[in-house]
């Protein structure tokens, strides 16, 4: 299934999605000690490996990270090549003072956002349906 191309339609569809939780970015240089499952995201860097899991996961694993995050999902199924989508949500939440960290997976992009600026993001992004 092929995602969505067209700008107009994606940001009028993309219907965020407040996943609950407390997110968190740390590094990591050994994958063995983590069970990839309780996991959101990894991504090896030259400098180390990133990773993204629930804060209480990184607490378990002794992780340090400085950042805590909510995590917003953009439902709508996005394709790969779309081009426009991330500089007009990041754009917008930019305007309002909120810094945004994108991951753009298979099917949807994911927007983590500080955990205080959650409210307002939301309020954002929704606002682009109407």
């Amino acid at each position: 299934m092929n995602g969505e191309k067209d700008l107009e339609t994606l940001l009028k569809s993309m219907k965020p999605k407040h996943n609950v939780g407390e997110y968190v970015f740390c590094t990591t240089e050994n994958l063995d000690q983590l069970n990839l499952s309780q996991i959101i995201m990894t991504f090896k860097e030259e400098e180390s490996i990133t990773v993204i899991a629930k804060k209480e996961v990184a607490d378990q694993l002794n992780l340090e990270y400085s950042f805590i995050a909510s995590w917003i999902t953009l439902t709508v199924h996005s394709a790969l090549e779309a081009v426009g989508l991330t500089a007009a949500f990041s754009k917008a939440l930019s305007e309002n003072g909120i810094s945004c960290n994108v991951v753009a997976a298979y099917y949807h992009d994911h927007i983590f956002v500080d955990k205080i600026d959650t409210d307002k993001a939301m309020e954002i992004l929704k606002a682009f349906s109407k």
